[in-house]
């Protein structure tokens, strides 16, 4: 009887698919901050009412969140150079595309696509805030910054914690995607060993384990987070 599915390999691959791990994370983790900051001033924005912004906002956030994260990954890998290409025809500059480091298309895209989704999050979080603090901390003589840092952000985090944990957990594994803009991170390598030993199902395997355990760690670490910023009632 042929060997349909090999058993071993499955473990025997994960040491290889881990190797690439760190590029994952990396993806994960930066995309992760610049979302959480960028969606923070997009909230602000959209909670200021700020003229013309608030119109600009409102459609950067209903582009990004009605289009495939895949087609976001390819306009910007072939957006940005189209971009230098004009920049450097109307300003004379001589910028080098082929320097353009893979990683930052997709840093790019997922920074974005994160802040638009977070955006909202954290919107709704900072809403749910008594206004009455916020009116009492100006009262105080605090300045918007110091209102900001002190109250809203700690108060918004603890509200938006779990929907930003979930938010957490779909990028790591919207991270696979990472391959169309020639990243070699996990999912990448897996594609790469399943096309040299035709075992695809056995590497494909061993990349949902490994997803599998990383979303486990995420949401009982999340869970801990949640318990420690707790508010008492």
């Amino acid at each position: 009887m042929p060997n349909i599915f090999d058993f071993n390999l499955v473990f025997t691959q994960i040491p290889i698919l881990l190797k690439y791990l760190p590029v994952t994370l990396e993806i994960t983790v930066l995309s992760m901050i610049f979302g959480l900051v960028f969606g923070l001033i997009l909230a602000i924005v959209k909670i200021k009412r700020l003229p013309f912004f608030t119109q600009a906002v409102n459609v950067f956030i209903s582009f990004t969140r009605g289009t495939p994260i895949l087609v976001q990954l390819y306009l910007t890998y072939y957006g940005i150079p189209i971009f230098l290409r004009y920049y450097n025809f109307y300003n004379g500059t001589d910028y080098n595309l082929n320097n353009i480091p893979p990683l930052l298309f997709v840093l790019v895209t997922f920074s974005l696509n994160e802040a638009a989704y977070n955006s909202e999050s954290i919107r709704a979080a900072i809403q749910a805030i008594e206004k009455g603090q916020i009116e009492a901390a100006y009262s105080l003589g605090m300045t918007f910054v110091q209102v900001l840092r002190r109250i809203i952000i700690p108060e918004a985090f603890v509200v938006a914690l779990p929907t930003l944990g979930n938010a957490l957990i779909s990028l790591l594994k919207g991270t696979s995607l990472a391959f169309v803009c020639s990243v070699v991170e996990m999912t990448a390598q897996g594609k790469i060993l399943a096309g040299a030993n035709y075992r695809y199902f056995e590497v494909y395997v061993s990349l949902a384990i490994i997803y599998w355990i990383l979303t486990i760690i995420i949401e009982q670490s999340i869970k801990l987070i949640e318990k420690k910023v707790m508010i008492p009632e």
